[in-house]
Order: structure tokens, then C-alpha cells, then sequence
């Protein structure tokens, strides 16, 4: 293989070609590319929009009832009316979008997902409060386009599960971007909102310096808490003397932001024993945490209520082949409903498709849960758990322009995500070929394809 044809894109032709024939190829793909996934899709949202209105469509606000006929109005990137149409005024110079005979909804939150290739820390050592999962994420990832299309709006991006604290999250918004700062979600003093991933059982059981024991994994976090609960004594005692105040130690930053409850902690367990080793560890560093995957919940529900932890459960796909995760039950979110315990529902994708997600709440009314609980588990139950529930997770006047339309009941299996809006504007639309295909096509949709110009491909829109 020439020198030209090895530096070309893994999904062009692999043919040998001359160097004119690679810089033609390249440069069609590049141009296909600005034409599609980083310009149509991914350009910075303009900074004013018409106001929307959704009008004639049945409503699922999920902190209310539903609405039959029902009208949301968005405007300025919030949601500024939710109510009959009849009695629901909307803006003269409004875009109207027809959804009769539709559903809407509020966008879906995702409390744990690894799309756009972010993996954290490396094997250098089983503790990484350090790494920051926003440092290695791509915003052109075509698998945010297939979370757009699944009706995703906010997700919970983590770094792997592979070390006992893998390093900080970040919580994104599905906006149209350019870059990673384009899909932040801030405070109102600008801060990054984020939280901190951590696991047990046998996903950190490697050869040192990992761990190789369940009891060993507890007891090397312990240790690294002590430290930072140390660390914070010591910045507080300098109280601003600059010869008192420690050199800054960006581990131990990352820690003392989880135990000051600036940082959620998000937990990856599947057995019964680690499930309840995470609620004494809480209980003893006094840290906020959701418990994710929760295989096994089912046999500790009780416990689980007492501790007052929501738990984030993955449904579809959830053994991928872990032992751990042999107990699994369909059944977890109606047992844990039942206890009181909060449920949310995640893909960790790529584990599930995104564009399944609504499998999960759906899978989980046939083994038990509620209809409510299990749409809420969706959107409002998620935005709780990542403490956006102020912003996002239900239509509700204030919050945050997050709409999406679908076809029919959101529990269906043939309803399909016609549109998802971010903050009043559209960055899925079913009806766009090249939306569309983010939709339905297979692995590697988006990339391969693209590049071949099969975007309008018949075939691919059936």
C-alpha cells in the first residue's frame, strides 16, 4: 500500500492510488463531511430562534397528566406554555409543528452512556479522580447523532468502568456543536457539571497495581478518601496562608469535590454484596451516589430504600457477558418501584443501542413496572439523579426546550422518533434522508456509508 492510501480514512477504498486519486478521495469525504455530520448536524445552534409550538398532539409532561390535544410552546430555548390547545396561546410569529395524531414528550435523559470514545484513565493505577472524560470525546462521533435520533437530549457520559474510580463525567446536552465546550452543561456561575465514576466487583480485579480482591478494592478506597479527607483539612486549616496550603494535587481536588457533594458519585455494581459494600462506603464518607447496572438489586430492595440511592438499571443487553450479572431480573425497576426506591433506566452504549432506549422502560412495564414510573424513569427519574431535574426531564414552564414528537405511544414497538429538539432547535428530523440514516442504518452508520454516498440510498429509508 502506497504511503497516500495508508494515511486515508479507515472506511475509504484501501485499493492502491495515486496521490492525486487519495487527495480527490480525501477531499470528497471531507467535503461530504461538512456537508452532513459536522456542518448540517453539528454546527453551533444560532444564537436567535423563532419560538416553536407543538399543537394538537397528546402530551406527556411526566410531571403531569397527560393532555389530549395538548400544545408546548418553546421559546428562547424554554419552555414558556404546556396546556389544552384550546385554551393555549401561541406565539403570532411561532414555527407550528402539527402533531396531531402524535405523541410528545421531553427528551430523554441518559444516566450513563460512552458514546462520542471516551474512555478515562489508563492502567497506570486503579484511582483516577484526576482524568476528565471531557478531554477525550468527540463531538462528530456519529454515535451522538444515533442518540438524537433515539430521542436522547441529555446524557451522563462517563469514562470506562474498568478501575475502582475511573475518573469525572461530564453531563452533556445533545446541542448541534462543534466542539465539546458546545455540549456543557453549566451552573449559573459557569461551572462544568459533572459527576465522578466508580465501580467494584470484578471489573478492577486485574494484576497490580489493581486490585485482586473484592476486599482489597473497598480497602484501596477507603485509603484514597482518608487521604483526601486530609488533604481538605489541611487546605482549611491554611485558611489562605500560601506556606500552610498544600502544593495543588488534582486527585485530590477531584475527591474533595465528592466528599463537599459538589460531585455525584456514579457507581457501576452488579452483585448483591457490592451493592451494599458502596452503601457503607457511602455511609462513611458521607458521599451522594447512584448505584448503575444493579443486576442484583432485586435481592437488597429494602436495604436500598433505607439508604434513600436511586439506581440507574440497564435492561436491554444488561449481562454482556459478566458473570456478575447472571441474576439479572426484568422485574429489578417494578421490585425497587415497589419499595420506593428511585429508578432510572441507562444504555451505557455501546452496550445498548441508544435508539433502543425506550425498549428498557417498555421490557420493564411487561415484567412489573409501572407505565408512569417507567416513562419517568426515562426523562424526570434520570434528571433527579444527575441533579438537572430544575432543567430537564419533564415539560414544565421554565425548563429548558427539550421536545421530542414520536409516531405513537412511546412503549410501542413500531413507534418511531420523528423529531428531537434541543432547546428549541431541531437537531433530528426523521422526514431528512441523511438524519435518517443515523435512524436506521446498522453499525458504522454515518461513516462508511457517507463516504460512499449512500445517504439517499431507498433502501436504507424503508
Amino acid at each position: 500500500m502506497n504511503r497516500a492510501a495508508a494515511t486515508l480514512p479507515p472506511f475509504l477504498p484501501r485499493t492502491p492510488l495515486s496521490r492525486r486519486q487519495a487527495g480527490a478521495a480525501a477531499g470528497a469525504f471531507v467535503a461530504a463531511a461538512w456537508q452532513g455530520t459536522l456542518a448540517g448536524a453539528d454546527a453551533p445552534a444560532g444564537a436567535a430562534q423563532r419560538p416553536v409550538a407543538f399543537v394538537g398532539g397528546t402530551v406527556l409532561p411526566i410531571s403531569a397528566p397527560p393532555i389530549t390535544a395538548g400544545t408546548v410552546v418553546v421559546a428562547g430555548g424554554k419552555i414558556t406554555a404546556v396546556g389544552p390547545a384550546a385554551t393555549t396561546a401561541v406565539p403570532p410569529d411561532a414555527e407550528r409543528i402539527d402533531c396531531s395524531g402524535k405523541v410528545v414528550m421531553p427528551g430523554l435523559v441518559d444516566t450513563h452512556s460512552h458514546v462520542g470514545g471516551g474512555w478515562g484513565g489508563d492502567a497506570s493505577a486503579p484511582i483516577q479522580p484526576d482524568v476528565r472524560v471531557l478531554d477525550s470525546i468527540n463531538v462528530r462521533d456519529a454515535g451522538f447523532r444515533k442518540c438524537r435520533a433515539g430521542g436522547l437530549t441529555t446524557l451522563n457520559i462517563m469514562p470506562g468502568s474498568g478501575h475502582l474510580l475511573s475518573g469525572q463525567t461530564i453531563y452533556a446536552k445533545l446541542r448541534k456543536a462543534a466542539t465539546i465546550d458546545d455540549f456543557l452543561i453549566r451552573d449559573s456561575a459557569g461551572v462544568i457539571l459533572a459527576g465522578m465514576k466508580m465501580a467494584n466487583g470484578t471489573n478492577s480485579q486485574k494484576e497490580p497495581p489493581f486490585p485482586g480482591t473484592r476486599s482489597k478494592s473497598a480497602a484501596l478506597v477507603r485509603q484514597k478518601f482518608l487521604a483526601a479527607e486530609k488533604y481538605r483539612r489541611t487546605l482549611a486549616e491554611g485558611a489562605g496562608d500560601a506556606e500552610k496550603i498544600p502544593d495543588r494535587d488534582l486527585e485530590m481536588e477531584g475527591l474533595v469535590e465528592v466528599l463537599d457533594g459538589r460531585r455525584v458519585v456514579h457507581h457501576h455494581c452488579h452483585r448483591a454484596d457490592d451493592i451494599l459494600t458502596v452503601l457503607r462506603l457511602k455511609d462513611e464518607f458521607g458521599f451522594k451516589v447512584v448505584l448503575h447496572h444493579v443486576s442484583e438489586a432485586w435481592k437488597v430492595a429494602p436495604q436500598l430504600a433505607r439508604a434513600g440511592v436511586g439506581c440507574s438499571v440497564i435492561v436491554v443487553d444488561a449481562p454482556g457477558g459478566k458473570i456478575e450479572a447472571a441474576e439479572m431480573s426484568l422485574a429489578t425497576g417494578a421490585i425497587l418501584e415497589r419499595e420506593g426506591v428511585p429508578v432510572a433506566f441507562h444504555t451505557d452504549d455501546p452496550v445498548t443501542d441508544s435508539r433502543l432506549f425506550f425498549r428498557a422502560a417498555a421490557l420493564a412495564v411487561r415484567a412489573g413496572m409501572s407505565r408512569d414510573k417507567a416513562l419517568e424513569a426515562l426523562t424526570l427519574a434520570g434528571a433527579r439523579m444527575l441533579e438537572l431535574d430544575a432543567r430537564v426531564g419533564s415539560l414544565e414552564v421554565g425548563k429548558d426546550g427539550d421536545v421530542i414528537v414520536l409516531s405513537g405511544d412511546p412503549l410501542a414497538l413500531r413507534t418511531k422518533v420523528l423529531q428531537t429538539w434541543v432547546e428549541g432547535v431541531k437537531v433530528f428530523d426523521r422526514d431528512d434522508p441523511d438524519d435518517r440514516l443515523f435512524a436506521v442504518g446498522g453499525y458504522g452508520a454515518g461513516h462508511d456509508q457517507r463516504a460512499h454516498g449512500c445517504c439517499t440510498d431507498n433502501r436504507l429509508n424503508e
